[in-house]
């Protein structure tokens, strides 16, 4: 019996079966001892355990079976391959074409997979970062209307079951002293078990403690890992290094891990007790002081929908127990996962363009797949010759996937190394819309992802071919007989697909293309040329509350003004002005409810909401937004004078259509409102391009003084000359004060358009990439038809038909399968081009202009492609063709 069960074993090695064959057969032979036991009068379970012993020696046999059977395998592995790479060595054509169009679609899924991956599937860097979560308190949809929190609105969300702790975030600006300049530095302000919670440990040196704290003790920082790398070029000696902040020493305790910088990027920490406006008592005890930003950790095993719930008892109570200082309508608070609250602004761009990724992935497949079909064609006499040796079909499948894989691979890496070069771009392209775009590079995520997508395309452009071989052996053994191939109509399919596709992708790129030049075409209402733009704040240090509000601003005014001077009388500048913002910046003008007169305001209604701009008199002028009534603020517009206001023309058009606004009066909404008169009504301008002007309201900045203001420098002379200019004017009022990001006014305007003309620019490489592959699809496969209709087209001719007439044939047999897969191509792009609604500006998503457009550039496309090999067919020699018969 052992001896049978060996030969059965070894039969079934050779039929190439799986290992879980000899399974069931050992347990077949052993219930047939079994039962012999049983029936010579043995009990059932010792029949069992004498069965078993008498196999002992199966695992032996087993591990032979199963030793030969891998050396086979791998045997004949090896002899694919080497006969796959003969194959591929004899056409180097075919595989470098084949190779390139893998390249091409692997490499730009590799690309959107390494963002996909960085942003969206890499953990945080964070210790249990699925539990942390990003808390809002407001009305309505809290994202949008997020009011922020009070440290008694900390305090009491501490108190909520689902959280196991709340810490606070915000950040702002001080000046370090101490360095070779001052430098004005973005400074986080957080709880002391801030890094605690987050679970982020300091790379050097030590985190926050308790008693860092505490009112009075020693001020510390920690520097973030970027500012440590640009500031200090990564010098681990700064730990203990001290400098000097808001007129105190602050030491040097820690340097952060590259983590993002999220709400905001900061350069440093500093705890809550050393930062002068978050320690007072009038934040401390004020519900209304709602400046931070709360994170929270949720407790183990808690889900966010539990959370939620305990948040909305939480705010329904605080908004009952006061009333005054909560918003009445729809108050609550959410908790929003870290990881989704970091993505969510980039998450639907990214998915766009991963499908449009994806898109060209399947032309690449459906190109490469007809290449295959046609060069199966002419391996058919080679099939069919190894299958009249004695290769069955299997063994041909496995040799023609084999040679798809060797193919795939190769592209894969060629792919691999063309999304490298991409991933700076990326990342530049990414940090425009998460703090997690440092997360992405090439990965060993990214490179299984690369080696599992080119094995699974080569599987699947490769099966197509290899499924639909004919291996019929008379045939295509047949002397002076061409062989067949049935799949004429699946070449056709996969060309009428590649066309469809194509024309989606065409499409989202024409869309977006149109959207971006539209942005770009759009009129600002300023100028944007020869304007420098930078930013002074004042050390608040300098300009104490304990001076009185009236000393202090007047203090303020008196700088501003001196410097607005220095500014004017600099070698070159033509005007210089400065104010609250200037327009286009990140951080615009803020809004704020006005009272405007002749308008009363029924009980319970808010008051408007207008844009709120502090500027210099020669504002307007310097970047050229027009004044159309009235006048312009002036030097006797002072603290001293009547308080004056300027709108614009929108303002005006809302309240007085019919009437001049000049002398009308506006006030800001309190319960002694100061009303300022109107003066002047400039042009509309933009804050935002994709945005239509909203109503503004511009007052003098002498009457009402800024800590933090923004200079515009209107001068033809170099950028670098001006910029020393201008530091040397500041220094030499004060040398302690910084003046930093320096910026002209057209590299704002650009980088406003970045991320759409970013977006557009990636959409439509993959559309041009699609374009390309699916013209040169289309070529090929009228060019095997063309080859195989030789003889057809030589008799045609013989019997009188015309060049031209064969020419047109051919251009319609090709235009027939185009216009299929552009009517198939329009209903798809209806459908899908409504995701790309909110990437677009002034533009619908079924703009018949786009949709003209493009399907006249892919017809005049595939007319060419079609043109070349049916130029061919036209210059057939009849007689040529005639004697081949």
């Amino acid at each position: 019996m052992m001896r049978h069960l060996r030969t059965r074993l070894r039969s079934l090695l050779r039929r190439d079966r799986l290992e879980q064959e000899l399974d069931r057969e050992l347990q077949f032979h052993i219930d047939m001892l079994t039962d012999q036991h049983v029936r010579e009068g043995m009990a059932p379970d010792a029949a069992r355990r004498a069965a078993r012993q008498s196999f002992g020696a199966i695992d032996a046999i087993k591990d032979d079976v199963r030793d030969t059977w891998l050396s086979r395998l791998f045997e004949t592995g090896v002899q694919d391959v080497r006969y796959g790479l003969r194959n591929l060595r004899r056409n180097p054509g075919f595989a470098l074409v084949v190779i390139l169009t893998m390249a091409l679609g692997i490499g730009a899924n590799t690309a959107i997979f390494s963002v996909v991956n960085g942003v969206l599937l890499r953990p945080l860097p964070y210790t249990d970062a699925g539990e942390l979560v990003v808390l809002r308190q407001g009305p309505g949809d809290t994202i949008a209307n997020d009011i922020g929190f009070s440290y008694k609105d900390i305090v009491d969300y501490r108190g909520a079951r689902s959280l196991s702790d709340v810490v606070e975030f915000h950040d702002m600006w001080f000046i370090l002293l101490g360095r070779s300049e001052p430098e004005r530095l973005a400074t986080g302000v957080v709880s002391a078990n801030y890094f605690d919670v987050l679970g982020v440990r300091p790379l050097y040196g030590r985190g926050f403690v308790d008693a860092d704290d505490r009112p009075g003790a020693p001020a510390v920082l920690i520097l973030s890992n970027h500012y440590w790398q640009t500031a200090f070029g990564g010098d681990p000696t700064v730990i203990g290094r001290v400098f000097r902040m808001n007129d105190r020493p602050h030491t040097v305790i820690g340097v952060l891990p590259p983590v993002p910088g999220y709400p905001v990027p900061v350069d440093i920490y500093m705890t809550t007790s050393s930062c002068p406006f978050r320690s007072s008592p009038r934040m401390i005890e004020s519900r209304q002081g709602r400046m931070m930003t709360a994170f929270a950790r949720l407790r183990p095993g808690v889900t966010v929908k539990k959370a939620q719930a305990d948040l909305d008892i939480l705010t329904t109570h605080l908004a009952q127990t006061y009333p005054d200082d909560y918003p009445r309508e729809q108050f609550h608070a959410s908790a929003t996962p870290l990881n989704d609250d970091l993505t969510r602004n980039f998450r639907p761009t990214l998915i766009i363009l991963l499908a449009t990724a994806g898109f060209v992935l399947l032309i690449v497949c459906a190109s490469i797949a007809n290449l295959l079909l046609a060069r199966m064609v002419r391996r058919e006499r080679e099939l069919a010759v190894r299958a009249a040796l004695g290769a069955n079909r299997r063994r041909l499948l496995r040799q023609l996937l084999t040679e798809s894989l060797l193919l795939a691979v190769t592209g894969g890496l060629l792919g691999l190394a063309l999304a490298a070069t991409t991933t700076r771009m990326l990342i530049a392209f990414a940090s425009r819309f998460t703090a997690r775009a440092s997360d992405i590079t090439i990965d060993p995520t990214v490179l299984i992802f690369t080696l599992a997508l080119s094995v699974l395309t080569g599987i699947i452009f490769g099966s197509v071919p290899a499924l639909t071989a004919k291996l019929d052996v008379a045939p295509a053994l047949k002397d002076g007989t061409r062989a067949t191939h049935g799949s004429h109509g699946l070449r056709s399919a996969l060309i009428v697909g590649q066309v469809a596709v194509s024309f989606m992708l065409l499409i989202a790129a024409g869309l977006t293309l149109r959207s971006v030049l539209k942005l770009q075409s759009v009129d600002p209402g300023f100028r944007t040329d020869n304007i420098l733009t930078m930013r002074i704040d004042l050390n608040f240090s300098k300009y104490p509350a304990s001076l009185g509000q009236e000393a202090r601003s007047a203090k303020m005014a008196a700088f501003w003004a001196r410097l607005e001077e220095r500014f004017a009388a600099m070698p070159g500048v033509v005007t210089a002005a400065g104010g609250g913002t200037f327009p286009l910046n990140e951080r615009g003008a803020f809004s704020t409810g006005l009272l405007i007169e002749g308008h009363p305001l029924p009980p319970g209604v808010q008051p408007p909401q207008v844009a709120y701009h502090i500027a210099t008199p020669d504002y307007f002028r310097t970047i050229g937004q027009p004044l159309v009534a009235g006048r312009p603020f002036r030097a006797s517009d002072t603290l001293a004078s009547d308080g004056v206001v300027i709108i614009n023309q929108s303002m005006a058009r809302h309240y007085w259509p019919n009437d001049n606004p000049i002398g009308k009066h506006v006030a800001g909404a309190a319960d002694d409102p100061e009303w300022l008169t109107i003066v002047g009504v400039v042009a509309d301008a933009r804050d935002r391009l994709d945005q239509a002007p909203v109503d503004e309201a511009y007052v003098p900045l002498q009457q009402s003084p800024l800590l933090s203001t923004n200079w515009m420098v209107h001068s033809n002379l170099p950028v670098e000359q001006m910029i020393r200019q201008v530091k040397a004017a500041v220094y030499s009022l004060d040398p302690d004060q910084p003046v930093h990001n320096f910026r002209t006014l057209a590299e704002v305007r650009s980088e406003t358009l970045a991320p759409p003309r970013l977006t557009a620019t990636l959409i439509g490489i993959f559309a041009l990439l699609a374009l390309v592959i699916t013209a040169a699809g289309i070529a090929g496969v009228i060019a095997f038809s063309v080859n195989q209709r030789t003889q057809e087209f030589g008799i045609r001719m013989a019997l009188g038909a015309r060049r031209a007439s064969v020419l047109g044939m051919v251009v319609r047999q090709g235009l027939r399968l185009v216009a299929i897969g552009l009517v198939i191509g329009l209903a798809g792009a209806l459908a899908l081009t409504r995701l790309l609604a909110q990437l677009l500006f002034e533009v619908q998503p079924t703009d018949t202009l786009t949709f003209l457009a493009v399907s006249t550039v892919l017809l005049m496309v595939a007319v060419l492609a079609c043109f070349v090999p049916a130029r061919r067919a036209a210059s057939v020699d009849p007689m040529v063709a005639l004697r081949a018969l």
